[in-house]
């Protein structure tokens, strides 16, 4: 197919949110790439900021970063952990970006003294964005749109999908909406009418929905779906059922049983395509269910009672877990709460200890005990990010007796700064997307365990972050043990650190978690499992 074909899906949400949209959207991609076609998905997302990059983890969970640097909503991380395909900046649009752009040609004075309204000039530049990414030559585009329908912040974008749809022509788009069927206890059964009335908003809005899909959490019944299809305008076997299942990664094999990817592929007009091979998937969901040992590792970090804030190193837990068939427990440690007193209480028990990333100086002497604790101990940790950056302050305090060494994030006074600002950073005044982000290069020590992990010399991993390790401070650190083992070969930033005489310590000042996928698990988490496993 050429680009003038392209295909495109959106999914719209109703009843309530959070009901899983990314998921459905990322399932539904995995299922028409196992047959062929050429797939992507992007996130249209109605909140103001201009991207999540400056978003408190507790207000949205993970910001994920892409191989081109930009900051995203997290459901680009299951895009690319179903797809194992890179995702762009073109993949994620918020209402801040669309109104900056708009505002951007005002002032150029690009409209030529019109007034500048929401439609057409807001839907235009939705429908711009929407359509850019079939340069890439997609066959098929799936587009999720945030929110529910009725909010009024979606409204432009229910807009730009009805125009769009229209320009397109019959056969070439389609719309999927995902509703939620609640469950009356006193009454025993599911009721469709929040589901109805969500459809009937849309269709206030000139759309109609061509598929439902409703998460719930029991069986629908064929008198249910039949109920659902009558009073929503769709065909039968185009009710899909998503009832909460054991793990996200069953998601598309559920769908799949309810011939989603061929009601897609019919209503869109699209060849049938190749038989559709998930045997990889297969395996992985078996290996996962299936494991033939258990390790728990302790996750310290700052947000750990929004467990969303760290969903890409979780997700590589798994990944990685089911590829050396290890059920991989996560102790999830508020680093806030932890003392000298309360340490081997804290991590009595655990196999492993991860330093999460993280902003800011709360709970930062917290994961310095926790890095101590790790290295006195002889247990594998594995630091990301700031958990580098932790790494480096504990051994410069305990092992080269630098009391006040520190990081000038935290204070900037410190006379022993282990870890600075980067120089291309210590002008910038603006907050959002001004960090070292997305892919960058990083040379490894032939001599190092990075080396051995990844097997080459020479790797790309994508970053998010401000500080670095202080290379004057490089040759200390390197006599009492700790080796920088990997650099960026264009600045010299060094990129790795790694504890000599211990059974796994390493510090990576990049985000490995961004990279994982279920068919090719980051190498690093693998690495680290099998250290625990070992030391267990």
């Amino acid at each position: 197919m050429n680009k003038k074909n392209t295909k495109y899906i959106f999914v719209t949400g109703g009843v309530t949110s959070s009901l899983g949209k990314g998921i459905v959207a990322a399932s539904l991609g995995l299922l028409l790439k196992s047959r062929g076609f050429k797939v992507t998905i992007q996130k249209l997302d109605p909140y103001i900021n201009i991207d999540p990059g400056t978003l408190n983890p507790y207000e949205h969970g993970e910001c994920y970063v892409t191989e081109d640097g930009a900051e995203t909503d997290l459901d680009l991380g299951h895009y690319e952990r179903f797809l194992d395909s890179p995702t762009s900046q073109n993949n994620n649009v918020t209402t801040g970006r669309i109104y900056q752009t708009v505002i951007e040609k005002e002032r150029k004075g690009d409209f030529l003294g019109k007034t500048v309204q929401v439609i057409p000039h807001i839907t235009n530049e939705i429908k711009r964005r929407i359509k850019m990414l079939s340069n890439k030559n997609f066959d098929i585009i799936i587009t999720e749109i945030g929110g529910t329908v009725g909010d009024i912040e979606s409204l432009p974008y229910i807009e730009s999908v009805r125009q769009l749809r229209w320009e397109l022509g019959e056969g070439n788009s389609m719309v999927i909406h995902l509703t939620l069927l609640p469950f009356l206890a006193s009454s025993g059964e599911l009721k469709t009418k929040p589901s109805q009335h969500s459809v009937r908003l849309l269709m206030e809005s000139g759309i109609q929905a061509d598929v439902l899909v409703c998460r719930t959490e029991h069986k629908m019944t064929k008198e249910i779906r039949s109920k659902l299809a009558q009073f929503c305008n769709v065909g039968y076997e185009n009710v899909i059922e998503s009832i909460d299942l054991e793990t996200i990664y069953e998601v598309p094999m559920y769908l799949q049983k309810q011939n989603f990817d061929e009601v897609v592929i019919k209503k869109l007009n699209l060849p049938q395509g190749n038989e559709s091979d998930l045997n990889d998937w297969k395996n992985f969901l078996k290996k996962y269910k299936n494991p033939k040992k258990t390790v728990e590792i302790a996750l310290v970090g700052k947000y750990v009672s929004l467990q969303d804030s760290y969903k890409s190193i979780v997700e590589s837990f798994i990944h990685s877990g089911a590829s050396i068939e290890t059920d991989v427990k996560i102790r999830w440690v508020y680093s806030g709460d932890l003392t000298e007193e309360n340490l081997a209480e804290t991590f009595a028990g655990v196999g492993g200890i991860l330093i999460a990333p993280g902003f800011g100086d709360r709970g930062i002497e917290g994961k310095i005990l926790a890095a101590k604790f790790a290295r006195e101990n002889k247990t594998p940790i594995l630091g990301i990010c700031l958990g580098m950056q932790i790494m480096t302050i504990e051994f410069a305090r305990n092992v080269l007796n630098y009391p006040k060494a520190n990081s000038m994030e935290f204070d900037t006074e410190t006379p022993q700064p282990v870890i600075s600002i980067m120089a291309d950073q210590k002008n910038v005044v603006e907050k959002g997307g001004t960090m070292r982000l997305g892919a960058w290069k990083c040379t490894l020590k032939s001599n190092s365990k990075l080396f051995e992990i990844y097997g080459t010399k020479n790797i790309t991993e994508r970053h998010r972050h401000r500080f670095e390790f202080n290379n004057e401070y490089q040759q200390e650190f390197e006599e009492n043990g700790m080796m920088a083992t990997g650099f960026n070969p264009d600045t010299n930033l060094i990129e790795t650190i790694e504890l000599r005489d211990h059974p796994f310590y390493v510090g990576v000042q990049y985000h490995p978690e961004y990279k994982s996928t279920v068919a090719n698990p980051h190498p690093l988490f693998t690495a680290f499992i099998k250290a625990v496993v070992a030391k267990k």
